[in-house]
């Protein structure tokens, strides 16, 4: 009797540590850096509450309640420190998503795939390259219109990666017809969510999740309850935390190339402040150009501030390439600046990449969509991938091209 007693024991202790050990796997992180894998195991501790909850929020993207999105609900909300981060970065960062989202007609829940993509932090780089804050991988920005150089990468430009994502929410939508596919498919790509969809011979998420590969089965459930515990986080005591990110900010475009540490100076503001309002520049230059101007979010300052800035950007050419140098600590910078600034051929042709229309195009030109349409003779707004596109670079050029109105 005792052999028995011991042996129940004993097994009794083997599944526990085996329970453990599962507890430990379930926190493993995937590629996306911040998405935990869950098991696969019955779950029948269903709460309704939360099901009234997700109905209540419930807009254009399906908030489904089931024992998959549930243990993400535990798992968000037990993590109150992080959450609270989302909250506060929420009030700099959501006003964006929702812009770029809008522009796309793409349902605003999606605004909160960048908590579970990269915690909002436009830093973030996976284990297999995706960056930024919506996590793109190069070859999908580059798709997508966004710009990766030795200057800078708008993979980690908030408003730039915000536009790309769009575009890329509106044709996985038009392909599958689905949010929640879509939001599939910005995990693994359209085109393993299609095989799913053949194998289940559905087009239902919740059908076809068991043909997906292991990271996008938890994507979708994860995306879910980082909705839910935005919306609620009162309910399990999480806490906004302020974050290091200024609301009140200024726009300013900048033709020329400028150290963000000499442009801090100007302001009197540490150079920290403007790196990470800009985060999309790698060597603290922002390196705009006449034909290429670039976009410098600075936080609101006073009028005498705004004089010393303009000072700043109207310097001779000899202290422009001190501030450059400075900043760059390599020489071959301020060569870089003058030929950058050289005169360009009066007309180039864009090849028409995956996810590109005209709006994206006449955006990364400085020009207007009916622009392209004129110079092009297109009857409408449609463009194809490969198709060639004439463009001007200069104000005598461009009129020339325009055909007289009768």
């Amino acid at each position: 009797m005792k052999l028995v007693v011991r042996c129940v024991s004993y097994c009794m202790l083997i599944l526990s540590c085996l329970s453990a050990t599962a507890q430990i796997r379930s926190l493993n992180l995937t590629d996306t850096t911040y998405v935990p894998m869950v098991d696969e195991t019955v779950f029948y501790n269903h709460n309704y509450i939360y099901k009234a909850r997700l109905d209540s929020i419930e807009k254009t993207v399906p908030l489904s309640y089931n024992e998959f999105v549930q243990k993400y609900i535990d798992i968000y909300a037990g993590r109150k420190d992080m959450m609270g981060k989302m909250l506060g970065l929420s009030g700099y960062y959501f006003p964006i998503f929702e812009k770029a989202l809008k522009s796309y007609n793409i349902p605003e829940e999606i605004k909160y795939l960048p908590i579970i993509e990269s915690s909002m932090n436009p830093h973030a780089v996976s284990r297999v390259g995706a960056t930024g804050l919506w996590q793109f991988m190069f070859a999908t920005a580059k798709g997508y219109g966004l710009n990766m150089d030795n200057f800078v990468d708008e993979r980690k430009d908030p408003i730039q990666a915000s536009y790309a994502a769009a575009a890329y929410f509106r044709d996985a939508y038009e392909e599958l017809g689905d949010w929640l596919l879509a939001i599939a498919a910005y995990n693994c790509g359209m085109g393993n969510v299609n095989k799913a969809i053949a194998k289940a011979d559905s087009r239902d998420f919740w059908e076809i999740r068991r043909f997906l590969p292991m990271e996008t089965r938890n994507y979708v459930p994860a995306f879910i309850a980082a909705v839910y515990v935005m919306n609620y986080s009162g309910n399990h005591q999480i806490k906004t935390q302020k974050p290091a990110l200024l609301k009140n900010t200024d726009t300013i475009q900048v033709s020329r190339f400028v150290s963000l540490t000499s442009l801090a100076e100007a302001m009197n503001v540490e150079t920290e402040e403007l790196l990470n309002l800009n985060p999309s520049y790698k060597k603290k230059i922002v390196n705009g150009t006449e034909d290429a101007p670039k976009r410098v979010i600075l936080p609101k300052v006073n009028l005498a501030s705004f004089t010393r800035i303009y000072e700043l950007l109207n310097e001779t050419e000899a202290d422009l390439d001190r501030h450059v140098i400075l900043a760059s600590n390599d020489g071959r910078v301020k060569r870089k600046a003058r030929s950058a600034s050289a005169a360009k051929p009066a007309v180039v042709y864009h090849k028409v990449l995956q996810g590109q229309n005209l709006s994206v195009i006449a955006d990364k030109y400085h020009v207007e969509v009916q622009d392209l349409k004129v110079w092009n003779n297109l009857k409408s707004s449609s463009i194809v991938p490969g198709q060639r596109l004439k463009i001007f670079n200069n104000a005598e050029s461009r009129h020339a091209a325009k055909p007289f109105k009768g």
